[in-house]
């Protein structure tokens, strides 16, 4: 069962009980081969996938539509902590270098409860209009729908 919620003006959350050990869901968003099978809503595709995990390593992942237009989501990883938390931020591309135009900060956390764990997704967002338009963009729904191919993959590894 998903629950999302606004934690805050400026945060979207995604909070799901999945049947997985913590490692299985950090492997999922720390391996490329693994991300490309689940990272985006279908339709949706990840055309590549490419990752640099310590503090300070940069992750690009990039989307494809299904008119086969690519959307390049650069980051940073700000906190590394194997199988319990990632943070990453679009604040930075790579090697620090300031993005553009920030949108969010990533927090994810792989809490065990039992024989399953409990996934957290935090978007932290710089304004609370970046928010509202990430939840315009289908977050609830996307985030959603993303959440359940995760599910599915970390089943079967």
């Amino acid at each position: 069962m998903t629950d999302v919620h606004d934690a805050t003006d400026r945060e979207l959350v995604l909070t799901r009980l999945i049947r997985a050990t913590p490692d299985k869901l950090f492997r999922a968003w720390t391996e490329p081969a693994l991300l490309v099978q689940w990272f985006t809503p279908k339709p949706w595709t990840v055309a590549s996938a490419q990752v640099d995990l310590r503090p300070g390593g940069s992750s690009l992942i990039v989307m494809r539509d299904p008119d086969g237009n690519e959307y390049p989501n650069p980051g940073v990883y700000l906190e590394v902590v194997p199988n319990a938390r990632l943070v990453a931020t679009d604040a930075y591309t790579e090697a620090w270098v300031p993005s553009a135009k920030p949108f969010m900060t990533l927090i994810l956390t792989f809490e065990p409860e039992g024989d399953a764990t409990r996934y957290t997704a935090r978007a932290r967002h710089w304004t609370k209009e970046d928010r509202e338009a990430h939840e315009k963009m289908g977050f609830h729904q996307g985030w959603g729908i993303a959440t359940d191919q995760l599910e599915a993959l970390v089943a079967t590894l």
